[in-house]
């Protein structure tokens, strides 16, 4: 398919663009085959340059002769464009709905964006299973790295290459993929150096109504623990919902069959009911017009900080049972796709000082999120304003980021990165022109030869000058556990992702600007000083040499 057959009108003069904190503009708008550019011939005027997959739904109103276009983007900004001429207009308005829900992936931006930067780094080969699991080795000699999935034959939504316990063979690993959800088998998830609990991961078991059992699961299981301990068993599901699950050939661990595993039901909202809030949450901060009552009315009707709280709260269970009680866990809901990925990675944030750090946290979401097989692109495929039926989306991923977030401001020492950081992540999940989010699970991705035909997002981030936008000023490493809290006094909301298009930052960026200015007047008297010091004890030392006969 060529684009110029989407593209009806490729150009149109005199048209108005409208945006959050900018004088309009007019100028001449351009459709592309990826981008809606709006150029004007004003000096320093800032233009516009739009992906068509950051274009969640557009509205049409007509005034006479005139169009406007209003754009809503999944980033949650509205863009209008007031457009001359009604046959303009509808032609405009129909390419931009046809080139922003294109099928075909491989017609998407990545695979045709060449970078203008000198590529330092392959993002693609930063975070690969080898090198994670030397960090592991070291501390253990309990786990293998097992490559029964190279061919994606045994799961296809787990990497090539995973981590089980050495004891296993990969033939029961095989037997193991059958009883469980999507053939995700427990492999580990995190190992933790102080006192050697693991964290594992894997889909629900497929116990059914019969009471199914698989010995080599209990024997996988059972091979993290040990003598003596007991393990947790979080289940992200409701005991209501897991117990459904039976009638439909899933289920749960049983007892009798687990004995040295206690199981825990914590309910983790999943799918639509997701979308749903978000879809509320954002209509809510863009109505400008409801007094205080009615906006936190919407607020909680929405239930986002509701969901923060619920996941939060599981994963400090999950880091308590692995640091204060001793015990190693499994994190399971249906699939393991969803919710078990945010409660193993947050647990790591909280657990993990290397995680709390910016290739730390980029390393986590490769092998917690990316090769883990969370699905980016069905979650992603629309965001809060698409008028369309929903089918697999979810904010999943933005729920995480969110989470991380609350934990960010009750830690703002102990974060190499800052809040922009999670902002640039929120933004190329949706929509970027890397192809690092492109596919659901790493055997898409290989299909798609991503790693030869596209740009990883990682070899852009990790260079230096891209570095000093994300990197936190107040950064002191900390080597301790951190227990954030989830009263819900202590959670807020994300004003840097829900409020960013409706209200500007420019003091907040002054305020930020004059911490940096700040911490580095401080860092260079502590240098003076430190100079001055030296100096002293020089010259002390010389006076004591002078005085000594």
């Amino acid at each position: 398919m060529e684009f110029a057959e989407l593209i009806k009108t490729p150009r149109v003069d005199n048209v108005v663009l409208h945006r959050p904190f900018y004088p309009a503009v007019e100028g001449t708008l351009c459709l592309t085959g990826h981008h809606l550019i709006l150029s004007s011939r004003q000096d320093n005027t800032e233009e516009l340059w739009l992906l068509h997959s950051n274009i969640d739904a557009i509205d049409k109103r007509f005034v006479g002769p005139l169009g406007t276009i209003i754009i809503k983007c999944k980033d949650f900004r509205i863009i209008q464009l007031d457009i001359p001429g009604m046959e303009e207009c509808l032609n405009i308005a129909s390419s931009i709905e046809a080139l922003s829900t294109l099928d075909s992936i491989t017609l998407m931006y990545p695979f045709f964006y060449r970078p203008l930067f000198e590529v330092i780094e392959d993002g693609w080969h930063s975070f690969l299973p080898e090198q994670e699991f030397e960090l592991y080795s070291s501390a253990t000699s309990e786990w293998r790295l097992s490559y029964v999935n190279k061919e994606f034959g045994v799961c296809p939504s787990y990497p090539p290459i995973v981590i089980v316990p050495k004891s296993i063979d990969d033939e029961a690993l095989r037997k193991v993929a059958t009883f469980r959800h999507g053939g995700r088998f427990p492999v580990l998830s995190y190992y933790h150096k102080k006192n050697g609990m693991v964290i594992m991961r894997s889909g629900q078991p497929l116990t059914g109504t019969n009471g199914r059992r698989c010995k080599e699961d209990e024997k996988l299981i059972n091979a993290t623990l040990r003598a003596g301990k007991r393990g947790y068993i979080i289940d992200t599901r409701s005991l209501n919902v897991a117990q459904q699950a039976r009638a439909k050939g899933g289920g749960f661990e049983q007892e009798a069959h687990y004995p040295q595993w206690r199981r825990i039901h914590k309910s983790i909202e999943r799918y639509h009911i997701l979308q749903d809030s978000l879809i509320k949450l954002v209509e809510a901060c863009n109505d400008q017009t409801h007094n205080m009552d009615r906006w936190l009315s919407k607020l909680e009707s929405s239930n986002w900080l509701t969901h923060i709280k619920e996941i939060l709260t599981t994963a400090c269970l999950a880091a308590q049972c692995i640091d204060r009680e001793g015990a190693s866990i499994l994190i399971h809901g249906t699939e393991g796709t969803d919710s078990t990925l945010q409660v193993t990675s947050l647990a790591q944030i909280i657990l993990e000082p290397r995680s709390r750090t910016i290739r730390g946290f980029e390393a986590l979401i490769e092998r917690e999120w990316l090769q883990a097989g969370h699905p980016f692109q069905q979650r992603c495929a629309q965001s809060a304003y698409c008028n369309s039926k929903q089918k697999w989306e979810s904010p999943v991923f933005l729920l995480f980021l969110d989470c991380v977030w609350q934990i960010l401001r009750q830690f703002p020492c102990s974060f190499e990165f800052n809040e922009n950081f999670l902002i640039m992540l929120f933004e190329h999940a949706y929509a970027s022109q890397f192809g690092t989010f492109l596919g659901n699970n790493e055997s898409e991705r290989c299909k798609l030869k991503l790693q030869q035909k596209t740009m990883s997002l990682w070899s852009w981030v990790n260079r230096p000058s891209e570095l000093s936008k994300f990197t936190n000023p107040l950064f002191e490493a900390n080597n301790l556990v951190i227990w954030p809290s989830v009263a819900p006094q202590s959670l807020q909301l994300w004003e840097g992702i829900f409020l960013r298009w409706n209200r500007s930052s420019k003091y907040l960026d002054e305020a930020y600007e004059e911490m940096v200015n700040i911490i580095e007047y401080n860092k260079k008297l502590q240098a003076k000083v430190n100079i001055l010091r030296r100096q002293l004890a020089e010259l002390e030392t010389e006076d004591g040499v002078q005085e000594s006969p």
